[in-house]
């Protein structure tokens, strides 16, 4: 048995015995953050339940920290107070990358295990990262693409350049493009902001003179902005698959404008990540042990896939059904 299924073992022992012996393990000063940006929108509201849940029933505390908006550097400044506050164990998302490599390089000196969730920062010591495979969920909604277009057009692309798991994502759509006659006409940056969005996408119609056929959206924002647009013009025929799944864009794929998106999990990310911490953290693994992490022997996973769904009109009810009782209508997504 690998030392990977040893430890997903372990965790699963202690999630049993959580169940047995409730918080008696843990400390009633124990806790953990988990630090983003744009924490008010819904795909990070059910990644905020997914926390929050698994503290509860650790008996553990739990914060969720950051910026509202679209702010490497505020979640950067986020991430150095939930260090300075000295806690068990901190989830982080990395909008820049190399923004939280030092924030997170230092915590893991400190003694504070890290993982990151949603968006990677691989070239720091964050111990794993717990999320989707986007160059798999490009290649998804690129596959579908290609078969909606017949294997041919013109596509743009909204996108927040330099955001890896986005960066990812569109690598897996030029893939699924490879060897077919649709070509990217533009990607747009709608730097996190849903009202760059829907003005772009206004202006896509005059630029290109009505020549585009797909719209790829590779974060939640953006596919009901475009959505509203494509509707308000009258475009009709055209492609557009979406990213996350908020109740707006998922009204947008019940009247027909979104043809499909791709769902991702965050309540799973949250909740597993906190688990894994708690683990870590009462498991006194030493953080600066490269061999026993990351070795051929190593004690932990580098990657956690929580897997991705594509969602389109055939399934949308049954989507929603299964979220509402799963979750009691908690998760709405990103």
């Amino acid at each position: 048995m690998s030392t990977a299924k040893i430890f997903f073992g372990s965790v699963l022992i202690g999630v049993l015995t959580f169940a047995t012996v409730g918080c008696e393990k843990h400390k009633k000063s124990e806790k953990y953050y988990l630090v983003t940006v744009n924490v008010g929108i819904p795909y990070w509201k059910t990644a905020a339940n997914g926390f929050d849940k698994a503290g509860g029933e650790l008996g553990v505390q739990t914060d969720v920290v950051g910026p509202d908006r679209y702010d490497p550097q505020a979640e950067r400044d986020a991430l150095r107070k939930a260090v300075q506050a000295k806690p068990s164990g901190i989830l982080v998302s990395s909008a820049e990358a190399g923004t939280l490599k030092d924030d997170i390089d230092a915590a893991v000196a400190a003694g504070i295990p890290v993982i990151t969730i949603d968006s990677d920062s691989p070239s720091g010591k964050r111990l794993l990262f717990i999320g989707t495979n986007n160059y798999q969920a490009g290649v998804m909604g690129g596959e579908l693409a290609v078969k909606l277009l017949a294997g041919k057009g013109q596509v743009v692309v909204f996108t927040m350049p330099g955001q890896r798991n986005l960066d990812e994502r569109l690598n897996g759509y030029r893939a699924a493009f490879a060897n077919t006659q649709i070509k990217i006409t533009e990607v747009i940056d709608i730097q996190g902001d849903p009202m760059i969005a829907f003005n772009k996408a206004r202006e896509v119609g005059g630029k290109y003179k009505g020549q585009i056929n797909g719209y790829i959206c590779l974060e939640a924002q953006g596919g009901k902005e475009v959505a509203d647009v494509l509707e308000r013009q009258g475009a009709k025929g055209k492609v557009l698959i979406a990213m996350d799944t908020d109740e707006e864009t998922l009204e947008w794929i019940r009247k027909g404008v979104i043809n499909a998106t791709i769902a991702q999990k965050p309540f799973t990310m949250a909740y597993i990540g906190l688990k894994m911490l708690d683990d870590l953290h009462h498991s006194k693994m030493n953080l600066q042990d490269d061999t026993l992490l990351r070795g051929p022997f190593a004690g932990l996973p580098s990657f956690v896939d929580t897997g991705a769904t594509l969602i389109d009109k055939s399934n949308l009810d049954e989507f929603i059904k299964t979220r509402d009782e799963a979750s009691g209508k908690t998760q709405a997504a990103r």
